[in-house]
């Protein structure tokens, strides 16, 4: 039997009625994100959905026989600078733990600010290269499929969009089962359509881990491989005219030697205490700059596309080349000394009150007997997997992908 989990019900329906889902057995569920949006019914979720919740919750989990099978995101925003990367912690999370990934993103919509005319904002063309790099490490599809809009048509002229008032974006034509779904008709939906039912076909005839690790061998994904692939190198030739580390978010990393990054660390550190062999074992490290104050989106999923796109060449963190280092504030190099310096309005304090804050979800703090029987199994899931759900997701995400967050007035890091 097959299961969707769903953020909202509608995409679910319009995902069941596109494909040949809508032929077969499917119950639906509201997927509930985490411990810390859902605390009286984040425990039901079952523990093999659970683990692609650690970093960040999709829009659809499809499961066949309780195994999943396919994680699907979609989003209306436009794709300039950090924001193609707001959802790609997701989407990591989902190819990790073996689980296909499909993104459904506008190449383009229009924004309309005060006092100019309506223009385009193009995706950043850096999406598709940090897709190709978690592909080719774990060797499962993480696929992008444009939202239909009007760029093509219209790439000059965006006030004459027939859908200007929806940012020229093309929604279905059911507007009353479907509210705000990509429009099914379109060349990209179709072509999403087309390889989960191919995902569906292949399943009648093996199981759901042979026919994963077995997709990109498949002849329909290898080709949809390769239009990714061209649709990257024309957009950053022709579109963007910029190389890779010119574009957001790379454009805001620095790489420099490890030493430095120590340097800085030890003013964290007393005299008995030395920093472990993780950070040190590694000559360079790149550095992250979010000269902001300290908050999530859409740092957590650039934060996390970084490290696929110039740390890892594995498959957990331990196997990257460089350190990923995060910083909340502008980075000067002081080569005299070799160390880095942080300025910013950010403080360690704010990264330790979103904590703090979070652990009002904790229970393991109490007495049996000051629990409710509703609590109860949540406790005890508490117990299996601590705080780990109960943070906030930008926490949550900051902490895996990070090697160290440094602020201008204090910083964590791992020995391990």
């Amino acid at each position: 039997m097959y299961r969707i989990w769903y953020s909202t019900e509608s995409f679910a329906d319009y995902i069941i009625k596109h494909t040949l889902l809508r032929g077969l057995k499917v119950q639906k569920s509201k997927l509930n994100e985490s411990d810390a949006n859902n605390a009286s019914s984040f425990h039901t979720v079952p523990d093999h959905i659970k683990k692609i919740l650690y970093l960040d919750a999709p829009d659809i989990i499809i499961e066949k026989d309780n195994e999943p099978i396919l994680s699907i995101e979609e989003s209306k925003e436009a794709g300039t600078g950090h924001n193609a990367f707001q959802r790609f912690a997701r989407i990591a999370a989902a190819v990790e733990n073996g689980v296909p990934a499909f993104y459904i993103y506008p190449e383009a919509a229009i924004v309309i600010r005060k006092g100019t005319p309506p223009k385009w904002d193009v995706i950043n063309p850096l999406v598709f290269k940090a897709l190709d790099s978690v592909r080719s490490i774990y060797q499962i599809p993480a696929f992008l499929f444009f939202y239909p809009s009007d760029y093509k048509t219209f790439k000059n002229r965006p006030a004459d969009s027939p859908h200007l008032r929806q940012k020229g974006l093309i929604y279905d034509k059911d507007v009353r089962n479907f509210p705000n779904c990509p429009d099914a008709e379109s060349e990209d939906m179709r072509e999403m359509f087309g390889l989960i039912d191919e995902i569906i076909l292949l399943l009648k005839a093996g199981s759901v881990k042979k026919v994963q690790d077995s997709l990109l061998k498949n002849l329909k994904f290898r080709e949809y491989e390769s239009k990714m692939r061209e649709i990257y190198y024309h957009k950053k030739n022709e579109d963007c005219k910029k190389s890779a580390v010119k574009m957001s978010p790379l454009s805001a990393t620095l790489c420099i030697p490890t030493k430095y990054i120590l340097n800085c660390l030890s003013s964290c550190c007393d005299s008995e205490y030395a920093i472990g062999e993780l950070l040190r074992g590694r000559e360079y490290s790149i550095v992250y700059q979010a000269n902001a104050r300290f908050r999530g989106d859409p740092y957590p999923g650039a934060l996390a596309a970084i490290d696929y796109m110039a740390c890892r060449q594995g498959k957990t963190f331990e196997d990257r080349k460089h350190n990923l280092i995060m910083v909340f504030g502008n980075v000067t190099v002081d080569e005299d000394n070799k160390m880095i310096r942080v300025e910013g309005k950010a403080s360690i304090n704010d990264f330790c009150k979103a904590v703090q804050k979070s652990e009002r979800h904790n229970l393991l703090s109490r007495k049996y007997a000051e629990l409710k029987s509703c609590e109860i199994p949540r406790y005890y899931m508490q117990v299996r997997y601590g705080s780990t759900y109960s943070k906030v997701k930008h926490i949550r995400v900051y902490s895996y992908f990070a090697d160290a967050i440094i602020f201008h007035d204090g910083a964590l890091w791992r020995d391990a």
